[in-house]
């Protein structure tokens, strides 16, 4: 996992829960290869993050789930001001969710060639819904969706996403992802 990812998160566990529970998060993921110290350019088992959000939901009494969905919210506003050009394209969500595929991870290759990204194909798409199927190996569908209300708030759009997770038929690797704009 690209050494960015790492970063982000540290800084939003920083900036969220104090430099306090970083270090105590740290701590607590005795199996970090680097002892904590990442660099935005490295490559990292995906892993340790795992491990370092454990933590995190041990220190604060957050289920999992919602702190990788707050971080995915947190690292599209990171991504967003250090890649304003891959926003320009869209005009709405759906727009540039559209663009993940054949515009933003063509780039994010041409960056990061080693980048292990998620996958995410258009099922439907109309006017006030969209259906996206998400592809991983790393089964991080929760990150998926704080990116995507991370995108929402950018375009000033109110919706709501829901995960009909298809494990038994792909091993957790494979989630529909549905957006619906809100009323």
């Amino acid at each position: 996992m690209k050494g960015i990812v790492f970063t982000e998160f540290l800084d939003m566990v920083d900036d969220t829960f104090g430099i306090e529970v970083t270090e105590e998060i740290i701590q607590e993921s005795p199996t970090l290869s680097t002892g904590g110290a990442y660099t935005a350019v490295g490559t990292y088992p995906h892993e340790e993050i795992v491990g370092m959000v454990v933590a995190l939901s041990k220190a604060t009494n957050t289920p999992v789930p919602a702190l990788i969905e707050a971080f995915g919210k947190h690292l599209f506003g990171a991504l967003a001001k250090s890649h304003p050009h891959f926003l320009s394209k869209a005009g709405s969500l759906f727009d540039f969710l559209d663009l993940i595929e054949q515009y933003i991870h063509i780039e994010v290759k041409k960056l990061y060639p080693d980048a292990q990204l998620p996958s995410f194909e258009t099922l439907s798409k109309e006017e006030h819904k969209m259906e996206m199927m998400y592809h991983s190996e790393r089964s991080m569908a929760d990150l998926a969706v704080g990116l995507i209300n991370g995108a929402a708030e950018r375009f000033n759009e109110n919706v709501t996403v829901t995960l009909a997770d298809q494990t038994s038929e792909h091993n957790g690797k494979q989630v529909k992802i549905t957006i619906e704009h809100s009323t």
